[in-house]
């Protein structure tokens, strides 16, 4: 399935802002959905669509901040580049805590722009790709019996066959039986690779 293309959003409420920062953009080879409002962005805004979202912070009605919230609370995961010709130095730092990768103050140097929003379309291209990989995992994981996950568990701990024996009072030969059946339902050839894979659900594990 060929991955689909990534749309720039351009949240801001001034016509002329828009316009010629969809032309720059375009010019750079990039699909651009100007939106004339946070209330225009967020009815056609869809958490499947990769991308990245370039929002004003000074706007009527729901300003860039508060669109972040709300974009938070739909699930849309989209990358954001605040904008601001203000140079609001407490806004940029709610920007950045609500998840914004950057924060340009205009006017700024479209080419930066350009940049900031391949970093941040690749950004998420990288979370949607891993949140896909965690599913995989996850559906492999739901095929593993009772015994294999208390197995899988103690495999990645780095524990050997006969401490898992021992720690959950069975067999050594049935221990390897449930390490091979593990490995084979996971898809993973040894037990680093196993780790690996864990990891992927659990950033903080290993």
């Amino acid at each position: 399935m060929t991955p689909e293309a990534p749309v720039i959003f351009i949240v801001d409420d001034d016509e002329a802002v828009r316009d010629a920062l969809a032309l720059h953009l375009e010019l750079a080879g990039l699909t651009v959905r100007p939106c004339a409002s946070a209330a225009e962005f967020l009815a056609v805004a869809d958490p499947g669509q990769p991308g990245c979202a370039v929002l004003d912070i000074r706007m009527p009605g729901m300003d860039g901040l508060t669109l972040q919230q709300e974009m938070v609370q739909r699930g849309l995961t989209l990358p954001v580049i605040v904008m601001t010709g203000h140079g609001d130095v407490p806004a940029a730092v709610r920007a950045f805590r609500a998840g914004a990768v950057d924060f340009l103050q205009k006017p700024f140097d479209e080419d930066l722009l350009i940049e900031r929003v391949h970093e941040a379309c690749e950004r998420d291209r990288n979370a949607r790709q891993a949140g896909i990989e965690a599913a995989e995992i996850r559906e492999r994981t739901a095929l593993l019996s009772p015994r294999e996950r208390e197995v899988m568990e103690l495999v990645a701990e780095g524990l050997p066959n006969k401490t898992i024996a021992r720690r959950l009072d069975i067999g050594i030969r049935t221990v390897e039986t449930h390490r091979g059946r593990v490995l084979e339902k996971m898809g993973a050839r040894n037990a680093s690779e196993l780790v690996r894979m864990l990891t992927r659900l659990e950033p903080g594990r290993g």
